[in-house]
């Protein structure tokens, strides 16, 4: 595989591989923690990384490698896979929808491809540079122009408890201003969702690579504006809302 539609077909087929192995799911779960006690992981998350991985070192094996669940591999193609083998592990663990698989791969111009798979709710999104964004096969653009005071917006919350304290004050301070907050549990789905107009925004503190790898492409070919700010707070939100979000959340 060479061209990067290849690179699109490839990551759309993993991901909905992924999807499948994730439904089926066990009776028991074994979870461990990360960066804090409610940062977890489970067995899925490791099995779907390593069927990921697997899949997209069988089909292309000078290829880079960065999991959230360990995997780091360097390239010497100059592509290198983002990959976040459940988004949404909390969602998935209590059995809620929404939940998502998160496949993006790079170059050294940066985002390439994007997919995002969230199989209980019949989603997938994908993108490649320069190719426009799509929702289960159909052309996809954000909403524009958007004011404040009507946007709904999507957001998430730090898994860190102390980070907590500053997030909820800045949500106290933006909903008197928009239509209305949601929080849906995968940030790569939010991103997605402002692709598709299901948000008019979304803004979230700390997300990693993994996270926005897929999303973030996803939502600026829909022609969204994406951009993190030096405090670490991914703001994405069509050209006209973008602006806004982005003083109301005074950062």
């Amino acid at each position: 595989m060479s061209s990067h539609e290849d690179l699109l077909t490839l990551a759309l087929r993993i991901a909905r591989d992924a999807g499948e192995l994730l439904m089926k799911r066990p009776k028991t779960f074994e979870v461990s923690s990360k960066s804090t006690a409610i940062d977890i992981a489970t067995q899925m998350d490791h099995a779907s990384e390593k069927l990921i991985v697997e899949a997209l070192l069988a089909a292309r094996p000078n290829d880079g490698i960065i999991g959230e669940e360990g995997t780091s591999r360097p390239s010497t193609s100059g592509i290198t896979w983002v990959i976040d083998p459940v988004d949404g592990t909390v969602n998935y663990l209590y059995d809620l929808p929404g939940w998502s698989i998160s496949i993006g791969a790079q170059d050294n111009e940066g985002a390439l491809v994007g997919v995002v798979h969230a199989p209980t709710i019949a989603s997938t999104w994908s993108a490649l540079r320069q190719g426009g964004a799509f929702f289960n096969g159909a052309r996809i653009t954000c909403n524009d122009p958007i004011s404040l005071d009507r946007a709904l917006i999507g957001t998430g919350f730090a898994y860190d408890v102390a980070d907590r304290v500053e997030q909820a004050r800045v949500v106290a301070s933006l909903l008197p201003q928009i239509r209305d907050l949601r929080r849906m549990g995968s940030a790569a789905v939010d991103l997605c969702y402002v692709a598709m107009g299901g948000f008019d925004g979304y803004f979230e503190a700390g997300l990693k690579p993994w996270d926005r790898a897929a999303g973030a492409l996803i939502a600026t070919e829909a022609g969204a504006i994406v951009t993190t700010t030096p405090a670490g707070v991914t703001i994405c939100a069509g050209p006209t809302l973008h602006p806004a979000l982005a003083s109301a959340l005074a950062i």
